[in-house]
């Protein structure tokens, strides 16, 4: 197609962890780091979406500026063209180098894997390198009624604390098909639980408030042991369906941050 050789096959760009996000002051000593993965397309090799990109900066000033006495970091993966592309499975490669990236910048940190949709789905099956310790999923683009095809893997996550989000009324990705995958993750690793957005689309817009509320409580939790508020932790304790299925209510962590969603 004439528009991919106008900006170059992926295989000659370089995936990007950029400057990191930062709320209002920079952290100085890196205690975690959080890498966001946008969204992306089945198949493109057109450039990495800024939009996409744009969309995850709001999510990731926030976390910092949540977890900056621990030392939070946030880095926005540029991926080397924002297609999926089949079993190259691109966005899972330029996924797992920003982990080994992030691990050469700071060290010995935990890492929390954080992606919408595309993102979310490269997030999970990158989930195996060492330093990830927690990966967070927001309407994660899982095709598994493709039955030709083999099922998502759920081994790598072993270990790490696994959080799935998703809006009932997402028209992009299935929230049914995040839910039969968290059932097969569940039984492979218990650290697992999923929430359902009510009424809410694939952006997750209508209640934007409350999902950052609970990112922020998920990852610092993961990352740093901070106390987690009760539905978080009976959505990991309790069996499937009912922690598989945890309504995200209106107003939470409200009552934490003394703010409401207007």
């Amino acid at each position: 197609m004439a528009h991919i050789a106008l900006v170059g096959p992926p295989e000659a760009r370089r995936p990007r962890l950029g400057r990191p996000v930062s709320s209002r002051s920079d952290v100085t000593s890196v205690g975690g780091v959080v890498l966001l993965l946008p969204d992306g397309e089945p198949v493109s090799a057109r450039r990495a979406s800024a939009r996409a990109h744009a969309a995850m900066l709001p999510l990731g000033r926030g976390l910092v500026r949540a977890g900056r006495s621990d030392g939070l970091a946030a880095h926005v993966v540029r991926y080397r063209a924002r297609g999926w592309n089949g079993a190259d499975a691109d966005l899972v490669t330029d996924a797992s180098w920003a982990v080994e990236e992030a691990v050469r910048r700071y060290g010995d940190v935990p890492v929390c894997l954080l992606g919408h949709g595309m993102g979310a789905r490269a997030a999970l099956r990158a989930a195996g390198h060492p330093a990830v310790a927690a990966v967070l999923a927001l309407a994660p683009w899982l095709p598994e009624d493709d039955v030709a095809a083999e099922p998502e893997p759920v081994r790598q996550l072993v270990g790490r604390r696994v959080l799935l989000v998703h809006g009932t009324n997402d028209a992009r990705t299935d929230p049914e098909l995040s839910f039969r995958f968290a059932e097969r993750a569940k039984k492979a690793n218990r650290d697992t639980c999923r929430f359902e957005v009510h009424s809410d689309g694939h952006a997750l817009r209508q209640y934007a408030a409350e999902v950052r509320a609970l990112a922020g409580n998920f990852v610092l939790g993961a990352l740093f042991s901070r106390p987690v508020a009760r539905p978080l932790t009976d959505a990991m304790a309790a069996p499937p369906p009912l922690g598989l299925r945890m309504p995200l209510a209106a107003g939470f962590g409200a009552a934490r941050s003394g703010s409401r969603r207007r």
